[in-house]
């Protein structure tokens, strides 16, 4: 997820919410949160993330893994936080959920549990999500 996205959730502004991040740097190696270069920035967000006032982008955005977003709910205070941090745990858990019980016959699934590695193969895919898909209540 993109730091604008999350800072929206979170309820700061994406200036803020980076601030928040890099006051806190050592908890996000670079496998929880990366800088997007400008051809990613161009090729896959483009039609979709306005560009500012002058027509481009001031800084390139961060993108955070499923871990880092995790790592957030240890850094962001409040609330609103809190509530969006636990909305968001149920979120990945369903679909989670969602993924095993999708591909049980992609996995050799056969009532035993489904191996890591096999469940990474499946879930190693960017998740984009905005705000108003958030359900805060079970």
């Amino acid at each position: 997820m993109l730091d604008a996205d999350l800072a929206e959730i979170y309820g700061y502004s994406t200036k803020r919410f980076n601030e928040q991040v890099k006051c806190n740097i050592e908890r996000f190696d670079e496998d929880f949160r990366f800088q997007l270069t400008r051809e990613e920035y161009q090729s896959i967000l483009r039609s979709e993330k306005p560009t500012s006032s002058w027509g481009g982008v001031r800084k390139l955005p961060y993108a955070f893994t499923e871990q880092g977003i995790y790592m957030l709910m240890t850094v962001l205070r409040g609330d609103l936080a809190i509530l969006q941090s636990k909305a968001i745990i149920r979120l990945f858990k369903q679909m989670k959920d969602y993924i095993i019980a999708e591909n049980r016959n992609l996995l050799g699934y056969d009532g035993e549990i489904i191996s890591q590695s096999s469940f990474i193969i499946l879930y190693g895919f960017p998740i984009l999500l905005f705000p108003s898909q958030i359900n805060v209540s079970k």
